[in-house]
């Protein structure tokens, strides 16, 4: 029991431009001796290269063999995800305000279109014209006293839906927005996983 060493490979992890990928950065390690761990969380898994892009996939036999050429003695338990996804942050551009304001501009216009076309397609004012016209027996051709309720409770009910003000969240729910985001993510990762990690894939000419 005193040489076996607990691996827990993290899901993803971000990491620099030609940096030194060490066992500590994409695990967690779990054993009875502290030098023991200190020593580990040293061993040098990989060094990102310009032609990795910024998907790397660190597989848990390359961790295995990574803490074996440093210790034969050791028993290895792995536990958690099979591998580790690195990626290379690369410096990001400044967003110029302009640029900023272009696609607020973009996003405003297009969002009031869509809201726009569908209260003409559902005939909404025609709808607000008969509902005022039961409850108050008279007929207008604007009738304010629901349009503007309507409207407001139109923008109340999309910052409750995302769940945001801001950069404020009202609660700790995700929104269906972040929910659709995470399984987007995931389909991603998985992928991913399968295409970028050269050993979960052999050829009939592979040697």
């Amino acid at each position: 029991m005193a040489n076996t060493v607990f691996i827990k490979p993290r899901h993803r992890v971000q990491v620099k431009p030609e940096a030194l990928v060490t066992l500590g950065q994409v695990a967690q390690i779990a054993a009875m001796d502290g030098r023991l761990i200190r020593r580990l969380k040293a061993i040098p898994l990989y060094r990102i290269q310009p032609s990795d892009k910024n998907i790397v996939i660190i597989d848990m036999m390359h961790i295995v063999r990574a803490v074996l050429d440093v210790d034969e003695s050791l028993d290895v338990q792995m536990v958690g995800p099979s591998q580790t996804i690195v990626e290379v942050v690369y410096e990001k551009r400044r967003f110029s305000t302009a640029s900023f304001i272009l696609v607020w501009l973009l996003l405003f216009v297009g969002s009031a279109m869509a809201i726009m076309n569908f209260h003409e397609d559902v005939s909404m004012q025609q709808v607000h014209r008969h509902l005022y016209e039961m409850m108050t027996g008279q007929s207008v051709d604007k009738p304010l006293l629901l349009q503007i309720p309507y409207s407001l409770g139109l923008g109340i009910g999309m910052v409750l839906f995302f769940n945001h003000w801001f950069r404020k969240r009202i609660n700790e729910e995700p929104s269906p927005l972040e929910v659709e985001m995470f399984n987007y993510q995931q389909a991603i990762d998985q992928y991913v996983i399968l295409h970028e990690n050269k050993e979960s894939m052999r050829h009939l000419d592979d040697a």
